[in-house]
């Protein structure tokens, strides 16, 4: 086996902290995982972590031994990285992360022609809406809606996104429509909302006269998948708050309609954000540039 193989597996099963996590990381099975840091334990004739049925917690040596092995992949990584942008062919695996509804609309179906064009950069994507640690799971690149928060990442912003309240008829036939961000609080209407462990948007942002406001909307059931919002209002079963290339086309049709244009919600950016370290990789910069030309033209679409 490779030692700088088992130097990974080692370093993520310190930073996961179990053998199952750290081998779908890396796409190797728990055996061959296992495996891996027993050579690496025999190799230097110390025990690297105590084991339990649930977790695998380093030693005093794993510990020593973690702090350096960061350090030697940090180097090799800066090396490859180096090479590969003086001989203009970048290789390795690249895994970046997307919300579902751009991920599926805008990022993932241009993960093959970007393929095609840097045949030797391997392409991990995860979609999810809920919230990704980008430093613990070891992402590259996240493509987010929104702002960004942590001080250990870098963004590069991609363009503003203007955002929508809307709803079906059929559910403004039924409940009337709010003409003033007040009467969906006062007339309890059903909003629907983005919620899972971390979730940010537990309240609308509004921009009115007075300044941007904060509604705390509540709404009889809610969703960790954003696309599922989306069908809820089109079945008339609630007002959503939505970026408008995502519900523009509906919005034509008259599937949906658009409510409070005179207070609308606070815009969001679609941002790339990544870790300071990956700055100098050149295949973190290739998808980026890739990925912002793609999604301009498309919302562009989408818009028009």
């Amino acid at each position: 086996m490779s030692y700088l193989d088992n130097v990974r597996v080692f370093v993520r099963v310190v930073e996961l902290g179990t053998l199952s996590a750290a081998g779908r990381d890396q796409r190797v099975t728990p055996a061959v995982a296992s495996n891996r840091i027993k050579e690496l334990e025999r190799h230097m004739g110390v025990r690297l972590f105590n084991r339990t049925t649930r977790k695998l917690t380093p030693t005093e040596h794993g510990r020593v031994f973690y702090d350096g092995a960061v350090k030697i992949l940090e180097a090799v990584n800066e090396a490859e990285n180096a090479i590969a942008d003086l001989s203009h062919n970048p290789k390795g695996a690249l895994k970046i992360t997307a919300p579902l509804g751009i991920g599926r609309r805008l990022i993932a179906s241009g993960i093959p022609e970007f393929h095609d064009k840097y045949p030797d950069i391997e392409v991990r994507l995860r979609l999810s809406d809920h919230n990704v640690d980008i430093l613990s799971e070891g992402v590259d690149v996240a493509f987010k809606l929104g702002i960004l928060e942590d001080s250990n990442l870098r963004m590069r912003g991609i363009m503003n996104c203007e955002r929508v309240v809307c709803g079906a008829p059929a559910y403004f036939e039924k409940r009337g429509v709010p003409q003033t961000p007040d009467e969906l609080i006062a007339d309890k209407h059903d909003c629907l909302l983005l919620r899972y462990p971390g979730s940010k948007e537990y309240f609308w942002t509004l921009q009115t006269p007075e300044g941007v406001r904060k509604l705390e909307v509540t709404g009889p059931y809610d969703s960790d998948d954003g696309d599922v919002l989306t069908q809820w209002a089109l079945d008339g079963r609630g007002i959503i708050n939505k970026p408008l290339f995502e519900v523009k086309s509906y919005i034509n049709t008259g599937e949906l309609v658009p409510i409070l244009a005179s207070t609308p919600p606070l815009g969001v950016q679609l941002a790339a954000i990544y870790p300071h370290k990956r700055f100098q990789d050149p295949k973190v910069r290739l998808m980026i540039d890739y990925m912002a030309e793609r999604c301009q033209r498309l919302i562009g679409k989408m818009l028009a």
